[in-house]
Formats: C-alpha cells, structure tokens, sequence
C-alpha cells in the first residue's frame, strides 16, 4: 500500500474518532501508584489472564507488574533474569500460562513460557545468540499459541520470518523472508490466531496485517490499521490494533473481514489488551501522549 493510500486512510480514521471517540474514556485512576522501590519502565506489552489480573511486561525490576482490575498492583517477578529486555507478552488460550520473549541484541533472543506466578516452563532460543535455525531466532517480537497447542513465534526484529512449532515445542515449519511481496515481512511485530485458526501478522514496517493459514498460505492483507505494533482478538471477534507511530491510537474493527469500526485516541500504545467488559488496556514505549510520563493506561468501554 503506497503512503498516500496510509495517509488517506489515517485521515479517515481520525474523522472517524471524532463520533466514536466517546465509546471509550480514559480512566485517569487506573493503574494506581506503585509502591516504593518500583519505578515504570517502558512498557511493550500487555495481557490479560482467565481471571482478570492485567500484567504489565515493562523494562525495568522488576519486569512483570500484576495488577487486580481495579488497578492495585498485587504481584510482580521476572527478577531472576529469565529476561533481558521484555518485548511480546501473550497470555495462552487457556488463560493460565503467558508467552514471553527477549529480543535484547546482545542477551535475548529467546521466547520462554511461564505460569502467572512467574515460573518458567519452557524455554526456547540459545540466550545471547542469534540464528535462523530452528531452535535460534533473532529479535523474536511475539509468540501465538493456538487451540491445539502449537505455537507461532513472529521470529521479526532481524529474521523476518513465521516459526511454527507443536505443542512440545518440536519445530514444524516457517514461512517469509524480508520484503513486501505477499507472505514476505518487513518487521513481522505482532502475530494472533483468530476464531476461524487464521494466523494474522503485524508485518509493521510494511503497514499491514497479512492473513495465513495455518500452514503458512497467504490469503490476504489489510492496510486499513496503519502499522501495527500490537494486536488483541477480543470474545467479540473484534480485532484491536495498537500503532503508536503513524496513526498513534488504536484502530478496532472486525476480525473476520477487516471492516474498522472506530478509533480511540489518548494513547501511544505499542502493546494492547481488552477485558472481558471491553475495557482496553495499552502499554506505551514513548512516554505517552504528551510525554507526561504515563505508560500504561485504560479506557473504559462507555
């Protein structure tokens, strides 16, 4: 898509905000102060798990911030160096056990699962080597997991590539190389598995979201959500879309066809998640809007 379609579609989209807008409000209350001795760092991403705890995957110590829904923070771990720099943060399909990766250039490039307590289960990746094998990655930037077990490792800072594994975490397959052709990848940063088993993929640099079989087939591409950083499929079948640098906002719309369907602003959201009352949480690398400093935030569905 050229950059004048992107344009035209952002200005669409902010026209658009101006009558949705109100379908969300921020809640300035939430999350509540941290205690001393805990400091914000940036915060790529964000999830939600079975019984309503909201985890903040943030770089400074301690990474994980657990909080209840009414934003107290009730737990944090990950000190003992599971990670280097936090990046992608999904909770499985269980709602039970998280999906975490490292894409730190000279430490990371591993994806490693853990329980809600913060206890590793698997680990996948050689710490502090890259590679294009099919236990190495380099830059991993989010993992999906679908109802069978098997997982996708969107393998995207510098390998630009799809990784498909078995629920044993036995490699199965990969798909993608860079560039901007049907199933090539520039920056593949966000990947979720929909209700019908479609694998979407933020292909970020490429300002679009490439829809795949399970087996890797191209089916087709949306340009509609700017350039996705994050992605969050909802019970709804709404698909969110966080872009906190070219239409800074997230984007909602149907999973199944694409079709947008409003716009909230107040945010510069890299990660994102939405409650089962449709409040939407976003994590934030920049500082927020305004750079006042606030880097997670919600909004709460009116």
């Amino acid at each position: 898509m050229s950059r004048l379609k992107i344009f035209l579609a952002s200005v669409c989209l902010v026209s658009m905000s101006f009558v949705t807008a109100q379908e969300y409000v921020l809640d300035p209350d939430w999350p509540k102060p941290l205690p001393e001795g805990i400091e914000w760092g940036q915060v790529p991403n964000v999830t939600i798990d079975a019984d309503g705890f909201i985890y903040a995957f943030h770089r400074a110590d301690p990474p994980v911030l657990k909080f209840d829904p009414e934003g107290n923070l009730v737990d944090s771990f990950g000190s003992d160096l599971w990670v280097t720099t936090p990046h992608g943060f999904r909770v499985t399909p269980d709602g039970n056990t998280i999906w975490a990766t490292d894409f730190n250039m000279q430490r990371g490039h591993t994806i490693t699962k853990i329980d809600t307590g913060g206890r590793v289960l698997q680990r996948f990746g050689a710490r502090g080597f890259s590679g294009v094998g099919p236990n190495t990655f380099n830059g991993p930037a989010d993992v999906a997991q679908a109802e069978d077990g098997s997982f996708f490792v969107a393998d995207g800072h510098w390998n630009n590539r799809i990784v498909k594994y078995d629920k044993d975490g036995r490699y199965l397959m990969e798909w993608g190389k860079k560039g901007s052709g049907p199933g090539e990848f520039n920056l593949p940063h966000t990947i979720v598995i929909d209700q019908r088993g479609r694998v979407l993929v933020g292909d970020r640099a490429n300002l679009r979201i490439q829809i795949f079989t399970q087996e890797g087939e191209y089916i087709t591409e949306w340009g509609q959500f700017g350039r996705p950083s994050g992605m969050f499929i909802d019970g709804n079948d709404m698909l969110y879309v966080a872009d906190y640098q070219e239409l800074r906002g997230v984007t909602y719309g149907s999973a199944e066809d694409g079709t947008v369907m409003g716009f909230i602003q107040g945010s510069e959201p890299e990660g994102i998640v939405v409650d089962a009352e449709g409040n939407v949480y976003t994590g934030e690398v920049t500082g927020g809007e305004g750079g006042d400093g606030s880097i997670i935030r919600k909004f709460i569905k009116q």
